[in-house]
């Protein structure tokens, strides 16, 4: 039984993971609590190996989803650079932070964290541009597949500096930073939605190896449970690729927005009773 929990958990995380460029830790670290200590079906289970194992998982999604989305040319490699100069250091400060959280004040942040940027997502259209980040020298141009032209750009210093903010939240929740560095791209850097989730799974992928390596140190993997899901996500990776490439950029949108609103609602009311 523990086991078809395991598959589950990884094809559903890797799938909408993969689709709307958040890696699927928002997905796995809930999913393995719920499983592992409230129905004890998955023995050995705490928040800080939740949050552990779920860092090794999302090297797998990050990988397999970034490599399908190369092939489609929806990854800004240069500036998702820049942004790892930040979000390394960050994932390894956000890992050593972890070990801080018990079950309920885990459940209560990471709850009010996912909701905050559900509504931030919600009024991005009426975020005005701001001047400094629309500088004619960092932006360039993509055209999505509906002809539809976009430009954006990322100055490096608000980048890094933006970037390792993410980065702590990466190895604190164990979710690969895509929750938030897929909103702030789109928000505040201005990205093409689908780019915003190729470049996004990049930097999962880079920020997971960096946070996996703090917390299999400090011994938070639970790798039985961890190869179970990373063999289950490499398949749900691939089928989140081939969705995104089928859906318009508002939907994808709207998908990443609900995900978030839902278990960020859920994670409260746990923590709550």
């Amino acid at each position: 039984m523990a086991y078809l929990v395991l598959v589950i958990i990884g094809v559903c995380s890797a799938v909408i993971g993969a689709l709307v460029g958040i890696g699927g830790g928002i997905i796995i670290v809930p999913s393995l609590v719920y499983f592992g200590i409230d129905h004890h079906l998955l023995s050995g289970m705490t928040p800080q190996r939740a949050i552990g194992t779920s860092s090794v998982i999302l090297i797998t999604t990050g990988l397999t989803a970034t490599l399908g989305y190369l092939k489609t040319k929806q990854v800004d490699v240069k500036n998702g650079l820049i942004f790892l100069i930040g979000i390394i250091p960050g994932a390894l400060v956000g890992a050593y932070l972890s070990k801080y959280f018990t079950l309920d004040s885990f459940n209560l942040y990471f709850g009010i964290f996912l909701i905050l940027i559900s509504i931030i997502l919600m009024i991005r259209n009426q975020v005005k541009p701001i001047k400094y980040f629309q500088q004619e020298k960092y932006l360039k141009s993509f055209i999505d597949k509906t002809g539809e032209k976009h430009q954006y750009g990322i100055p490096p210093i608000a980048a890094v500096i933006s970037a390792f903010i993410v980065g702590i939240t990466t190895g604190l929740f164990g979710i690969g930073g895509g929750a938030l560095m897929t909103p702030l791209m789109i928000i505040v850097f201005k990205f093409p939605p689908h780019v915003a989730v190729g470049t996004s799974m990049m930097m999962i992928f880079f920020s997971s190896l960096s946070s996996s390596v703090s917390h299999v140190i400090q011994g938070n993997v639970l790798w039985v449970h961890a190869i179970v899901l990373i063999i289950s996500s490499y398949f749900g990776a691939k089928i989140g690729v081939k969705i995104n490439s089928r859906m318009k950029s508002d939907t994808v949108v709207l998908i990443l927005r609900i995900t978030m609103l839902i278990l960020g609602i859920y994670l409260i009311i746990k923590s709550i009773l």
